[in-house]
């Protein structure tokens, strides 16, 4: 059995989007807007298919942030080739919100408050 995608809720698809290509490097793979206009998602994933995301937007939800739970508790992590430079990139895009030296990873935040955890290849 393999992961396909993990579905994040967000509320301005345009913002996630952006978020998802500057700091992770996805691209749009796939865009399944709903006929009737209620919901669009939207799959990104990494050049090498080995990880994609689920953007699901729904126009019921408006302005009202999503309970996404504890963020800490609640994350997604991603094995990361070239590590530092990545993390240069995050720390310029003022996106990590919690490092952990001690266990060598850190977090960083999606525009809906996800926290997406950076672990380095080993």
């Amino acid at each position: 059995m393999q992961l396909s995608h993990v579905s994040l809720h967000v509320r301005d698809l345009e913002k996630s989007i952006k978020f998802y290509e500057d700091a992770l490097g996805f691209e749009k793979q796939m865009e399944m807007p709903m006929p009737d206009g209620s919901a669009k998602l939207v799959f990104m994933g990494s050049k090498d298919g080995g990880a994609q995301v689920e953007l699901t937007w729904l126009k019921e939800q408006g302005d009202k942030p999503y309970d996404i739970g504890e963020e800490e508790v609640i994350h997604l992590g991603f094995m990361v080739q070239n590590f530092d430079e990545v993390k240069a990139k995050h720390t310029e895009m003022n996106c990590i919100v919690f490092d952990n030296p001690m266990l060598g990873v850190y977090f960083i935040a999606d525009p809906d408050g996800y926290w997406l955890e950076m672990i380095p290849a080993r």
